[in-house]
């Protein structure tokens, strides 16, 4: 049960306005609300998952939780004969600032990223690490206890691992 849960994983993979439709539908929204926002538990967002975190997306019309202030935007390239959508492939990522959700990770770390959309934070103190695909994107976010990632840790070896296993044991 959320109501009983010490730490959320909000995964993802699919649209914007059925991801919160499932949320709303299971009458997780203010359950989720309540946790990460009073109790101040600790909520990871994978993918969709995170751009969920935001306050909307360009996908759909339905507004998202709004835990970060930021908006979900589609990419838009100039160069689309290098640059396909989805962007989809291993990448690496930029740390931004210290965070115990990246501590002791491997040098260089890279993940697999499968996306259309990107999340835009409207708070440069909000970005945990950006990652560049023809333009700079916001590629994990953390703001107390909220913390969202665009790639896929489960799909990204030991790099994946090492970020899960923080989460579970440093939050």
């Amino acid at each position: 049960m959320v109501e009983s849960a010490s730490k959320i994983i909000l995964p993802g993979v699919g649209a914007f306005d059925t991801g919160m439709k499932n949320l709303e539908s299971l009458q997780l929204t203010e359950v989720l609300k309540k946790k990460v926002l009073q109790d101040k538990i600790p909520v990871l967002g994978i993918c969709l998952g995170m751009q969920l975190l935001s306050e909307g997306s360009e996908e759909g019309v339905l507004p998202g939780l709004g835990f970060i202030s930021a908006r979900t935007i589609k990419f838009r390239f100039n160069n689309t004969d290098e640059y396909k959508i989805p962007h989809m492939g291993w990448n690496f990522i930029n740390q931004k600032k210290e965070s115990r959700l990246l501590t002791g990770m491997y040098t260089d770390p890279r993940f697999y990223f499968v996306h259309s959309y990107y999340f835009k934070a409207n708070n440069v103190s909000d970005i945990l690490a950006t990652t560049e695909y023809e333009t700079l994107f916001t590629s994990a976010v953390e703001r107390e206890n909220i913390l969202g990632v665009q790639f896929h840790p489960e799909k990204s070896h030991k790099f994946g691992m090492k970020l899960l296993k923080n989460f579970v044991d440093l939050y």
